[in-house]
């Protein structure tokens, strides 16, 4: 068994008109890895689209920003410090509400993490 490690510097970055992720771990990353961890970045004023991962719940934890996290029927403000868990298959989405960007670590309970977008 060999260690997976990977630089933020150099991640794979996806990005979005809202904002950016950088993978850090999954199984594309490492075959072996039964987890997903990344870096989120939605830019003051934008969200993410409303989404839902039918196969892992999501731990969330704000590094820096502020966001209004909808999740299901209700909305929760966050801010840095503060986590939040997703349970598998609830819609979920941020809208980042501070100045600066929000910045958020996002973690996976399968590293085949899967997502359906959904109709707002």
């Amino acid at each position: 068994m060999t260690p997976t490690i990977t630089d933020l510097q150099t991640a794979e970055t996806e990005t979005f008109p809202w904002g950016a992720i950088r993978w850090l771990c999954h199984d594309r990353i490492d075959p072996a890895a039964e987890q997903t961890l990344g870096i989120a970045y939605i830019n003051p004023g934008q969200s993410n689209p409303l989404h839902f991962h039918p196969n892992c719940e999501e731990l969330l934890y704000v590094l820096s920003g502020e966001c209004e996290h909808t999740v299901g029927e209700a909305v929760f403000p966050l801010k840095a410090g503060m986590m939040l868990r997703i349970p598998p298959g609830v819609k979920h989405k941020a809208l980042a509400t501070g100045k600066a960007p929000l910045t958020v670590v996002i973690s996976f309970s399968s590293g085949d993490r899967q997502t359906v977008l959904c109709a707002e």
